[in-house]
């Protein structure tokens, strides 16, 4: 169970650094805007705030890691608390943005957070 857990909580953190490029490096592209549904001008005025929101998704990544390198406690501690961090998140976005949100981030999460419970 430790290996699903790792493999789902390692997919978790991918899907975040992909967003990460999406928003702060992909933006204004045709990719970034299909990926969002925003239009070339939406996308010139919120880059700066874009940019923000991925450097977030970059640290929510970069904390499910270290839950992944760090091992025993510390990275069943990190596991715990970044997961709970991508579900909320994912929450919130669905209820105020996209329900898609819901699907990409908190569903694969939760799933994540199972088997790290399951695991231990």
């Amino acid at each position: 169970m430790q290996t699903v857990a790792n493999v789902l909580t390692a997919l978790v953190a991918a899907i975040h650094l992909y967003i990460l490029v999406l928003e702060m490096f992909l933006w204004n592209t045709p990719r970034g805007r299909a990926a969002f549904g925003t239009t070339p001008e939406f996308a010139a005025e919120s880059a700066t705030l874009a940019g923000n929101q991925g450097l977030y998704n970059g640290f929510l990544a970069a904390g499910l890691v270290f839950a992944l390198v760090a091992g025993d406690v510390t990275g069943y501690a990190f596991a715990v608390f970044f997961l709970i961090c991508v579900i909320v998140a994912g929450l919130y976005g669905a209820a105020t943005v996209s329900r898609r949100i819901l699907f990409v981030q908190s569903v694969p999460a939760a799933l994540a957070l199972l088997a790290v419970f399951l695991a231990s």
